[in-house]
């Protein structure tokens, strides 16, 4: 994140000397992005942050995808994933199951009931949406409180687990990148403009890191290797717990945004979608539609026209209200419907119509769109409701 932040005990000066009352030196890491040129914070840890015991292999879920072939827009129902009383024994980790996915960025879904052991993601940020439920991540930074409609914002790395309170329903966008908001919405010294729809007063940061004692803890971490999509799984057991950490600065650390500080663009006409966007990642955007006063040229067409996705492969995910464009399709809260590069798509039939004077849509969604085609993988396959692609022909 852009913005400075520090927290619990520091030093005056960075890379000088840090000791606790009894003399003992505090150890600095620094985190840093894009080999110490990019967004960095440092770190003060009692015990050594590099030292291991040991390591094993943590076999990851299902990490393969398939094409798209033949090449259809889909209806994925993620609903009909950890069906009855299955979620209560999952974590918002190891149980994650893989929707979509390609060489950029991988959407999974888990609901989760039990507490994550601790993990890393070494390959890129996640950004993952809350779409129901409340709990608490713990990071290395301090703890973040989450709720339904968060956005949170993991960078790479950063040791962190979830604490669910009761049931918690994640939706898990993983980038091979960083995330950041929109390069758009910021100065060219990182502030948020006036023109953005958020701003740097509706993001949570964590609170002072809390210190756990501990010996052989374990660390799941998710990194690069020779498994499905270049992914491997390692868990190191550690002497000392990693949250150790007595302070901290800088401007890389996790954070929360909720979608109902996303204050809407709109006009006198259909806006496109870049205007809903609400992060950025390599060769892939995040959007939000949420409830808002629509069109009002007296003219106007309320909902979507018909667009081919030249560029890019379009994954709606919908998490509340009514859909006006995808009325009839059977399309519904905890729907995802691809629309992908090659097909041309829009409202349902009889939608244009129904949607002629409307002055207000009630919807929620979270939108990525991927600049290369993306996969089915074992999730987005078993959920597919086969019958999507043929509700334009009713």
């Amino acid at each position: 994140m852009a913005h400075y932040r520090r927290a619990g005990n520091i030093p005056a000066k960075r890379h000088t000397q840090h000791r606790d009352a009894d003399g003992k030196l505090y150890y600095e890491e620094l985190m840093g992005e894009e080999g110490f040129s990019s967004d960095s914070s440092l770190l003060y840890h009692r015990h050594v942050p590099s030292a291991v015991r040991s390591a094993h292999t943590w076999q990851l879920p299902d990490q393969a995808v398939s094409g798209n072939e033949p090449l259809l827009p889909r209806h994925l129902k993620l609903h009909d994933l950890f069906a009855g009383q299955e979620w209560k024994s999952c974590d918002a980790v190891r149980d994650r199951r893989l929707v979509l996915g390609n060489a950029d960025v991988r959407i999974n879904y888990v609901v989760a009931g039990t507490a994550s052991p601790l993990y890393r993601n070494a390959t890129g940020d996640e950004c993952v949406y809350v779409e129901s439920g409340s709990g608490v991540v713990e990071t290395v930074f301090g703890d973040l409180s989450v709720k339904t409609g968060d956005y949170v914002v993991i960078p790479r790395a950063t040791t962190h687990r979830w604490v669910p309170s009761g049931m918690l329903r994640l939706y898990a966008i993983e980038a091979n990148s960083h995330i950041a908001p929109p390069k758009r919405y910021l100065s060219r010294y990182g502030q948020f403009l006036e023109s953005s729809p958020y701003c740097e007063r509706d993001l949570r940061t964590p609170g002072d890191p809390q210190l756990v004692d501990g010996e052989n803890v374990e660390v799941y971490i998710k990194h690069r290797g020779d498994g499905p999509a270049g992914l491997s799984g390692t868990v190191h057991v550690l002497p000392h717990h990693p949250f150790d950490v007595v302070g901290w600065d800088g401007c890389l650390y996790p954070y929360v945004f909720n979608i109902a500080d996303f204050e809407p663009i709109t006009g006198r006409v259909h806006q496109p979608p870049p205007v809903h966007q609400v992060f950025e990642g390599a060769n892939f955007v995040i959007c939000n539609f949420v409830p808002r006063k629509v069109d009002y040229h007296p003219l106007a067409v309320a909902v979507p026209y018909y667009h081919a996705n030249v560029d890019s492969d379009e994954v709606m995910f919908y998490v509340g209200g009514d859909y006006e464009a995808r009325k009839g399709s059977g399309i519904n809260v905890g729907s995802i419907s691809l629309h992908p590069g090659g097909h041309s798509h829009g409202p349902q039939p009889g939608a244009i119509e129904g949607s002629l004077g409307v002055e207000r849509f009630d919807e929620l969604a979270v939108m990525v769109d991927t600049f290369r085609p993306l996969g089915l993988g074992e999730a987005g396959r078993l959920c597919d409701d086969g019958v999507y692609a043929w509700t334009w022909a009713r």
